[in-house]
């Protein structure tokens, strides 16, 4: 039996990640990556959710070096027919933040910097408040989180969960408003036209028209998730 989760994740804190920059400007985009999120809820390499990873790729504790391993922390995930989609904003707005920083050179026999050069930059973030959606698709019930952080600034968000009616299976041509991970679609279903978001590590679709098996809900119009969506990572 599936279960479908529709997850609303309230910003406490300013969301900051570099999803583009432009000149010395680092913009986040109102948009939440997979990846990012399956680490945030606890996901990755947990024993609560029988995900756990070989020692030489242990995410729990200590992260030798700062290399992403998404095939070896998500693969487990697709073991446990555990999904998660990437997160729209349903509300959101932006905060603009202006940093500095100079060059100065401390040495212990404090002698005098031989040139300061102050520079600056800003950063485009998503403000405290903004709502953003998800959903969790899995084979058995899960226990969530309610507080997670996300970001560079390990920014503090609330997470709540509603379990979605049984769904139905239905098979064809169909659009699907949320934003989804390409790799994860593309070999299950035949996807006819999208709109781009670029974002690393991999771009996001959205407004996506494709052909294939989808799940619809009684009393929940123009909702509907790609049934064979899994975890992957070539293309």
């Amino acid at each position: 039996m599936v279960f479908i989760y529709r997850c609303q994740l309230e910003l406490h804190d300013s969301l900051y990640f570099a999803t583009r920059e432009i000149g010395r400007l680092y913009e986040t985009e109102p948009i939440i990556h997979n990846y990012a999120l399956c680490y945030a809820l606890g996901l990755v390499d947990s024993q609560i959710y029988s995900t756990t990873v070989a020692e030489e790729h242990s995410y729990r504790y200590f992260c030798p070096e700062q290399v992403p391993k998404y095939e070896e922390h998500l693969t487990p995930l697709n073991q446990q027919q555990i999904y998660v989609t990437p997160a729209r904003s349903l509300n959101h707005s932006s905060i603009l933040n202006t940093w500095k920083y100079a060059n100065n050179n401390y040495h212990v026999e404090m002698e005098k910097t031989q040139k300061n050069i102050p520079s600056f930059g800003r950063a485009k973030e998503i403000a405290p408040e903004s709502v953003f959606e998800f959903f969790i698709i899995s084979q058995k019930e899960l226990k969530l989180p309610k507080w997670i952080r996300l970001g560079k600034w390990m920014s503090k968000a609330e997470v709540t969960f509603e379990p979605l009616p049984k769904p139905k299976i239905s098979e064809g041509i169909f659009t699907c408003t949320h934003p989804l991970n390409p790799l994860d679609v593309m070999f299950t279903n035949q996807v006819i036209s999208y709109d781009v978001v670029n974002m690393p590590p991999v771009s996001l679709i959205q407004n996506v028209q494709m052909r294939g098996q989808y799940y619809q809900f009684d009393g929940i119009q123009n909702l509907k998730i790609p049934v064979r969506i899994e975890y992957r990572f070539r293309s």
